[in-house]
């Protein structure tokens, strides 16, 4: 009997739950469709977006390999106008490339000055990737290096040699060959010790570090051994005053 019971008690929970469902279906059911829908036209939208993104980087890459390539080699009219384009309406990545490319250009074409233009507003715009950004200093540095003070070449680089920065090599390179250009000989010397300690110091700047070490440390021997000694006093009658002469050295011991 109690089975009985326990069984007619769940067959109209059941039946309740079922008019329940039913009664929030009618009442609910079309906005819970059209929620599925915007769902499922969400993913699909954001898949095509991802994949769109996808070929358009596929595409500016191989343009932007392409142009560097032909800009390398043959420093064409094409390929600098492909980087322009590409510096327009490519990705953000492959644009930023194109701007530095572009840069470079000017460099190697001897248009320093606008060279140094396109990597100070490369540096300074907010938003470019860190680490452009950082190479981009470190390029207008070196282009500053013949007519810049030293202050302004440490205030150009001290960011850039700071342990954990990607270009600390490059930037306390050319920060020692800065203090070398302006005396400060010792400045130069720590520059190329923190060089010659950082095992992550690339064997070329290394190499290179260890040199002008070494030539420093030559030049500071030569200027010491140049140095002129100071004259003797002249005796009263306006001659050089004659050495002391030397005690007189002890008797020699006879023996018997």
């Amino acid at each position: 009997m109690t089975d009985q019971r326990d069984s007619l008690a769940r067959e109209i929970d059941e039946e309740l739950r079922r008019e329940q469902l039913l009664k929030l279906w009618e009442r609910y059911g079309t906005y819970l469709i059209a929620a599925a829908a915007l769902i499922i036209i969400g993913i699909g939208g954001f898949k095509y977006f991802e994949h769109r993104q996808i070929v358009a980087a596929e595409t500016a890459g191989a343009r932007f390999t392409a142009a560097a390539r032909e800009a390398a080699q043959n420093s064409t009219a094409e390929a600098q106008k492909a980087l322009e384009e590409i510096q327009s309406t490519a990705p953000a990545g492959y644009a930023a490339l194109a701007r530095l490319r572009l840069a470079a250009a000017d460099r190697q074409a001897g248009r320093r000055a606008e060279a140094l233009a396109a990597y100070e507003a490369i540096a300074k715009e907010r938003g470019f990737d860190p680490l452009l950004a950082d190479f981009a200093r470190l390029q207008a540095a070196s282009l500053r290096l013949d007519s810049a003070d030293w202050t302004e070449m440490q205030n150009r680089l001290n960011d850039l040699v700071a342990d954990g920065n990607p270009w600390r090599f490059s930037a306390r390179e050319l920060l020692s060959l800065a203090a070398q250009k302006a005396g400060k000989t010792e400045e130069a010397r720590n520059e190329l010790q923190r060089l010659l300690a950082d095992r992550g110091t690339p064997p070329g700047i290394g190499e290179r570090a260890r040199m002008m070490l070494a030539m420093l440390t030559e030049a500071e021997l030569a200027a010491g051994a140049a140095t002129p000694t100071e004259p003797k006093a002249p005796s009263a009658e306006g001659q050089a005053a004659p050495p002391a002469s030397a005690p007189p050295s002890a008797p020699a011991m006879t023996t018997k």
